[in-house]
């Protein structure tokens, strides 16, 4: 029979617990941040994360900087310092790492789950006697526990394996254990049924996972192109600088050659303001061409991401070749057909495509009413005791349940918008994909268009070039037997500078139309041997 004066310990034991709980969930907040705190947290970085990976055959792991601060830098150490040192590329590594995440979210309703419940029940009542009006006190416990493992499966079935043991115990009649080991089957009948719908959630999220990839892909190729552009500009204003320089040299030679005639009494004062104001000219245009220089150099180094608190001090020397021999293209067609299939861009837009027409999928079983078949199956034993009660589970006692449940929205009215969106949606994409293929293969033809125009710009500025430098030198012969003046000499010098730079400007941005329409065509990383970590 129960005795009050030993549960009372227990409830006082039970109440303590519950206070000693509370007070460490309030305790166990952390602090707000302050500006005094550190602006990272330590837990912002866990070394248990993988990022995608980028890798690229014969990567050398260090940049090679000199003593002196000086980063002597080739186009292919360029690349590889670009795809393991940028910044933002780092961020974007972690992109296919969440989307990943949420398939394995989905995937989760699918995994067993192990539940148990206990409770007890004290009951002290007075209770009067239907026969005699007597009055009599009524003292009586109950305990239950539950335990079981259910799952859902994809074929919309739900199943439910439980155990069960109960006990109750009066002064007012013997004590009975009761035990039952039971099995619950539901399968959904119309909405629910079948893996194609149950399952397209964790399709859509695979599809997201590799539109992240394909996302993360262009994401690489774009920083890629922006630093092989980045490192061609920095040489294009390095070969500026030095042709300024020797310019500038030039025209401080012909400014003393004609101080000197002056001097002897062969030209006439007049013609030193034609070439001083052409010297002045050569040091204006130089001091543009240093700052262009340092814009570049900035910008490369921000691509590169070299390291060190003074990355942006380093002086960078590129140490490639820009001069490059050229061919006429005629491949038109096969890199249009290549774009198509490659373009990071339009792949990631198919992938939202297909994760729209599985959206369509369920809607429109959402559509269907709710009608499930369910089955409940269990063996019960009883007994005076609680080994026994589950002993007895072998005797002949058992209990069935089956039957049908159904219930539906009159009107329906939200799954069916739901599903007229999901169409909507659906052919939204569709409409998407076509307009981004027609948009990709425009790309290709600029991109094309553009690297045929710098391809011809070679030959046509090296031939000006040449016949400015006639005409200069001729120019010159003129001068020296007073046949011209110091001005009409100074504006050939200043069209022949111009050649130059249009010379050295069209092998360089041959350069980078070639890199522009492998980023157009989608190929850029294959052409560089780098392949995306999967």
């Amino acid at each position: 029979m129960p005795d009050n004066s030993i549960h009372k310990p227990v409830f006082r034991f039970l109440a303590s617990v519950l206070v000693l709980a509370l007070a460490a969930c309030s305790s166990g907040q952390p602090p707000l941040p302050t500006k005094e705190m550190y602006p990272f947290h330590p837990g912002d970085f866990d070394p248990s994360i993988r990022p995608v990976e980028t890798f690229i055959e014969q990567a050398e792991p260090t940049l090679p900087i000199t003593e002196d601060n000086v980063l002597e830098i080739s186009i292919e150490q360029a690349i590889v310092a670009a795809l393991n040192n940028n910044r933002d590329l780092r961020v974007q590594r972690l992109g296919p790492v969440i989307a990943g995440t949420f398939e394995q979210i989905e995937r989760g309703i699918f995994d067993p789950e192990v539940y148990a419940e206990y409770s007890y029940f004290e009951e002290e009542s007075i209770e009067t006697s239907r026969s005699t009006g007597t009055q009599f006190s009524v003292i009586g416990e109950e305990t239950e526990a539950v335990a079981g493992l259910r799952q859902f499966v994809a074929t919309g079935t739900q199943i439910d394996l439980n155990v069960t043991q109960s006990g109750s115990e009066s002064n007012r009649a013997p004590e009975q254990q009761t035990a039952r080991a039971g099995l619950t089957i539901t399968q959904s009948l119309l909405r629910g049924f079948g893996p194609a719908v149950n399952l397209a959630r964790v399709r859509q999220q695979e599809f997201a996972t590799k539109a992240s990839r394909d996302q993360f892909r262009g994401y690489a190729e774009t920083v890629l192109a922006e630093t092989e552009i980045a490192y061609w500009n920095h040489v294009l204003a390095h070969e500026e600088i030095r042709i300024f320089k020797e310019s500038l040299d030039v025209a401080r030679q012909q400014l003393s050659e004609i101080e000197l005639r002056i001097e002897v009494g062969i030209l006439p004062e007049i013609e030193l303001a034609a070439a001083r104001t052409e010297e002045a000219l050569r040091v204006q245009a130089l001091i543009d061409a240093r700052s262009l220089l340092e814009e570049s150099r900035l910008r490369l180094l921000r691509l590169l991401s070299p390291g060190g608190e003074k990355h942006f001090d380093l002086d960078v020397i590129t140490t490639s070749e820009f001069r490059l021999s050229t061919e006429p293209l005629d491949d038109l067609e096969e890199r249009l057909f290549l774009a198509v299939k490659l373009r990071p861009d339009l792949q990631e837009a198919r992938l939202r495509l297909q994760q729209e027409r599985l959206e369509t999928v369920i809607t429109r079983n959402g559509l269907l009413p709710r009608l499930d078949l369910f089955i409940n199956y269990g063996k019960t034993g009883y007994a005076d005791s609680f080994s026994n009660s589950f002993r007895e589970l072998d005797q002949d006692n058992y209990d069935l349940t089956a039957g049908l449940r159904l219930n539906h929205f009159l009107g329906n009215r939200a799954a069916r918008a739901r599903n007229e969106a999901a169409f909507a949606s659906r052919q939204q994409a569709a409409e998407a994909v076509a307009n981004l293929q027609q948009l990709v293969k425009l790309d290709v033809r600029l991109a094309f268009n553009e690297l045929e125009r710098a391809r011809q710009q070679i030959d046509a500025t090296r031939k000006t070039r040449k016949l400015q430098e006639q005409t200069l030198n001729a120019e010159k012969e003129r001068f020296g037997v007073g046949a011209s003046t110091a001005l009409q000499v100074a504006q050939v010098q200043r069209d022949y500078l111009q050649t130059q730079i249009a010379e050295v400007e069209a092998m360089v941005h041959y350069r980078i139309a070639l890199v522009r329409l492998y980023l157009a065509e989608g190929s850029l990383l294959d052409r560089r041997g780098i392949t995306v970590g999967r």
